[in-house]
């Protein structure tokens, strides 16, 4: 039974046993029934010994799930390409050496400017993700989220606001930006964004249904019309539905970060209940914030801690349950705490801490009333 419920035979063991035949106080089924079957996962995105007191935490509260996207450092050959099945599995066994389980690629590699501006060289990369899907299947992760935000990806115009108590978070006012030239690339139409997409989408949509790999498309963080030229599509959940609908499927789905869609104006726990009921969330970032600006898509925004922003989390924890929602669960844009340097503003260790208890605690709260057939 001990050896059962190791890191790397969880997966065999949930193939292998149904909850409901298991005695309710069973190693087996604590483990199996512990956050909902909900996968409560970490990011990891500046490497191992970066994030080693926080992987020592992570264990020691049993939060196994790992993700971040294909780390070199993990190659045997750092000569490889990152699509290559030889280095993905160096990553997928690296995590497993650790004691973690790699459960979704954040950030895949062999999708850039060239497929998301349309350029000359996409059909190349768009080969190369066709690839990586297959060898990351082959290593054993289903899962990859990614966005639509070439040249400029996720940006803040601050990363050292005061929160509660003295806490750092991060910030971002579009009014601070507004005038930067445009890029190097040039002015772009939402519309080539649209065509851009949709290209990639009727490419890879199929061979994703072929391997059963699940795409998780981010929303635009932040989610105004533009900058610096280069528009965002991903910023409404109306862009949402045309999305899906482009190349309707299992596989064509949404990485639900609740900070950018509370911002586009929506109710968090009314959408996770839509999509999820659609079978289009495959994976979840658990965040709040606070809109500051009056406009929707929200301009100016500051993120806070779990428990103090504008999205109702009890709720929203209800509304995964719901949903039967099994998949990877990451904290996101922890506040950074006392006694800590800000290097890693968003990720730091005490923010994931104070994080994983407070998700832990909704999810028991929300699985125990349900059961107990109260609201």
């Amino acid at each position: 039974m001990a050896a059962a419920l190791t890191v790397g035979s969880i997966d065999i063991v949930k193939s292998n046993y149904n909850q409901k035949s298991l005695s309710r106080t069973s190693p087996l089924f604590v483990e199996l029934s512990k956050d909902a079957g909900i996968e409560l996962s970490n990011a990891y995105f500046w490497g191992k010994e970066s994030h080693s007191h926080l992987i020592a935490l992570a264990k020691q509260m049993g939060a196994f799930g790992a993700v971040a996207g294909i780390d070199n450092r993990f190659f045997k050959d750092r000569n490889r390409k990152p699509w290559e099945f030889e280095g993905i599995k160096n990553v997928v066994d690296g995590w497993k050496s650790l004691g973690l389980h790699y459960t979704v690629v954040e950030g895949p590699p062999a999708l850039g400017t060239k497929t998301k501006l349309g350029l000359e060289g996409r059909d190349e990369e768009i080969s190369n993700f066709i690839t990586f899907m297959t060898n990351l299947k082959r290593a054993g992760v289903d899962c990859i989220c990614y966005n639509w935000m070439p040249v400029i990806s996720w940006a803040r115009t601050s990363t050292d606001t005061i929160g509660r108590g003295g806490a750092l978070v991060t910030a971002f006012d579009y009014q601070e930006i507004k005038d930067k030239p445009i890029t190097e690339y040039g002015e772009f139409s939402k519309e080539q964004m649209w065509s851009n997409l949709e290209y990639f989408l009727k490419a890879v949509i199929p061979e994703a249904e072929k391997l059963e790999v699940k795409l998780a498309m981010h929303p635009d963080d932040p989610q105004v019309h533009s900058i610096q030229g280069i528009p965002r599509i991903m910023n409404t959940v109306e862009n949402f539905d045309r999305l899906l609908n482009i190349v309707p499927s299992t596989y064509n789905g949404i990485t639900m970060c609740q900070g950018n869609f509370s911002l586009m104006g929506v109710d968090i726990p009314t959408l996770i209940r839509r999509w999820g009921h659609q079978g289009k969330i495959h994976f979840v970032h658990f965040r709040n914030v606070q809109e500051l600006s009056g406009e929707l898509p929200s301009t100016k925004f500051t993120e806070t801690f779990h428990d103090e922003g504008d999205i109702d989390m009890y709720e929203a924890m209800k509304a995964y349950y719901d949903i039967g929602f099994k998949g990877a669960l990451r904290a996101d844009h922890v506040p950074t705490m006392a006694g800590e340097e800000n290097t890693m503003p968003g990720y730091m260790t005490l923010g994931n801490l104070y994080a994983i208890g407070y998700i832990r605690g909704l999810v028991e709260s929300v699985s125990k009333q349900q059961e107990n057939g109260t609201n």
